[in-house]
């Protein structure tokens, strides 16, 4: 089961980071740099792009720089996140404030899904893509990435000298995000993972950048309230045991996948066998009086 997660926690602090995240998001811009690269896999020029998790839009600018042609739509969660699209923009891209798992976008009106580092967020991989499936045309490409289990370890352990709670959220791993994949009934999904290690002089930084790009702890058994002192200088004087070089390390997993929709009457794999379904307009023929 993928870990639970607060999602009024989640949209409160990226809406809370729309400022900072722009100064602090080194990693999430080179993971969209990369993700971007995997859209070269499209032979055909898309006529509707979806930008989901968009953040400030710079994944979105880029694809409708790419695809003149296209409608491209910036998806985000934390209103104040789109309203740091530049003003440039507007008139090229479509905002939409809305929750991905409940997308406000017609059956089979996508032809590209984009997501960069934002379905970590969701607990309910399966139902997610299924809504993904439910949005995309037959064919229409989904191109992601996520953040594994050992994103932040070091962070992880060193909290866990100080008490019991969860202080870092918790991420599927590869095998949740492809069984996923693969029970809303994608084709030919591609997996894989690479590890990021940014460095810092002291903790402290490490987690006033975490705050300033909004991921922090949505674990809903997190403590509830103000860390104490005591608690927080033993968990920075914890996180020492991982210094090296001088410097202390913080680890990420990230966690790319492509896959292609499938046709349409393609079957999702369901608790109790596979579930196949199709447009009515196809059972027609096949009806007896």
């Amino acid at each position: 089961m993928t870990p639970p997660f607060d999602t009024h926690q989640v949209r409160r602090a990226f809406a809370r980071a729309a400022a900072s995240y722009e100064a602090h998001a080194v990693l999430q811009h080179e993971v969209e740099r990369r993700l971007l690269e995997r859209l070269d896999y499209l032979d055909a020029a898309p006529a509707r792009v979806l930008d989901l998790g968009c953040g400030p839009g710079h994944a979105a600018q880029a694809m409708r720089l790419r695809w003149r042609g296209a409608q491209v739509i910036a998806l985000d969660a934390a209103l104040p996140m789109l309203a740091r699209v530049k003003p440039n923009w507007l008139r090229q891209i479509a905002r939409v404030n809305a929750d991905a798992r409940a997308l406000p976008l017609a059956d089979a009106s996508v032809d590209v899904l984009f997501s960069n580092l934002c379905i970590q967020w969701i607990d309910d991989l399966p139902a997610l893509f299924d809504e993904f499936r439910r949005v995309l045309r037959p064919r229409g490409y989904l191109a992601l990435s996520t953040f594994g289990p050992d994103t932040l370890h070091e962070l992880r352990s060193a909290w866990a000298e100080t008490d019991h709670a969860p202080h870092v959220s918790r991420f599927a791993d590869i095998a949740r995000i492809g069984d996923a994949l693969m029970h809303a009934g994608f084709r030919d999904p591609v997996l894989d993972a690479e590890h990021f290690t940014l460095t810092y002089n002291d903790a402290s930084t490490l987690m006033r950048e975490l705050k300033a790009i909004g991921a922090t702890n949505a674990d809903p058994a997190r403590a509830r309230g103000l860390t104490g002192r005591a608690r927080y200088r033993r968990a920075v004087e914890a996180y020492e045991a991982f210094r090296d070089k001088g410097l202390l390390p913080a680890t990420y997993e990230v966690i790319y996948a492509h896959a292609w929709a499938p046709d349409p009457g393609q079957p999702r794999r369901g608790r109790g066998g596979e579930i196949a379904s199709f447009p009515l307009e196809r059972l027609r023929g096949s009806r007896r009086g």
